[in-house]
């Protein structure tokens, strides 16, 4: 089993605390997004994670914990934007903290385990195509010792709830051949300073430049850090351009306090602060408490390595 740790809110950044804590009592709840009163308990031990994939915009509230993870094969895809609080209201500034924080990790667990986002890449007047390729260039003169990979998206504003928030930010259309002018630019850019470059869930080829569909769940990279073979398939869940394999997603919509005007997981603050404030590091659920209605279910999980020796 891979754990996704969140796709749906950023872990490492808020609920660090509650994220250990689950780790040393050995199981998680995780309510079913599509039926709140289902509820599935997930065994957290070893011998059945295979691998954990931490999703965030800031790790350092976990950087001084990360010893408690040992016993863990993880990595971390960790973004980095060239936007301001305008449309990333509450993450610290880049320049003075997120770079640095990054370094920090990258020293601590490896270059391998460090994969860099840039994206979404949308535009307007504040962040034109040649501010991008401007702020690109910069962090991956910051970053090239320390990632391996850099990995692209475009914005998509058809999420539900994600065109409200940005409608204020006058975004320009980004049609294909804008993003093939730009991509083949970022590509130019991340294979000077020796990094590869991929895209998330991106329909477009641009494998002319040498950019390739990324696995931000990825068995190879996976199998690379255990030195073992694992039997995963394609995640059937996510969009047919996503090549991530399967996992199990342990957060919640609605409860990242990044403030991040694109976020399609996290489009309503109300609620947003509303779970938050039903936050308890010591619940097995990332906010509030089970319930007489609740329908807690046991979740089969295995680990996916393939021990046997193969002819």
């Amino acid at each position: 089993m891979i754990i996704s740790a969140s796709r749906r809110t950023d872990i490492p950044s808020f609920y660090s605390d509650w994220f250990f804590n689950r780790i040393k009592e050995d199981f998680v709840l995780v309510r079913n997004p599509m039926n709140f009163y289902q509820v599935s308990r997930i065994q957290f031990t070893p011998d059945v994670v295979d691998g954990i994939v931490f999703w965030t915009k800031n790790p350092a509230p976990m950087l001084g914990r990360l010893d408690e993870l040992k016993a863990y094969t993880y990595y971390f895809q960790f973004t980095i934007t060239p936007y301001g609080r305008d449309i990333e209201a509450n993450i610290p500034p880049k320049k003075t903290s997120i770079l640095s924080t990054f370094k920090r990790l990258s020293d601590m667990i490896g270059i391998d385990r460090v994969v860099w986002r840039y994206d979404p890449i949308m535009l307007n007047e504040t962040y034109p195509l040649e501010y991008h390729i401007h702020t690109f260039g910069e962090i991956a003169r910051e970053l090239h010792d320390y990632t391996r990979k850099v990995t692209i998206s475009f914005v998509d504003e058809e999420y539900r709830g994600v065109k409200n928030n940005m409608k204020d930010l006058a975004l320009s259309k980004f049609l294909p051949e804008m993003q093939i002018k730009l991509s083949s630019q970022l590509a130019e850019i991340a294979h000077s300073h020796g990094l590869t470059i991929d895209t998330c869930a991106e329909g477009i080829d641009l494998q002319q430049f040498g950019i390739g569909h990324a696995r931000c769940i990825d068995d190879r990279l996976f199998e690379k850090l255990l030195d073992c073979p694992l039997d995963v398939d394609k995640d059937k869940n996510q969009r047919l351009e996503c090549g991530c394999v399967t996992s199990i997603d342990i957060g919640m919509y609605h409860t990242c306090l990044n403030g991040c005007r694109y976020c399609y997981a996290n489009y309503n603050q109300k609620a947003v602060k509303g779970n938050f404030e039903k936050h308890n590091p010591l619940s097995p659920l990332i906010s509030g408490e089970t319930g007489s209605r609740d329908r807690i279910n046991d979740r089969v999980v295995t680990s996916c390595k393939r021990t046997q020796i193969q002819f």
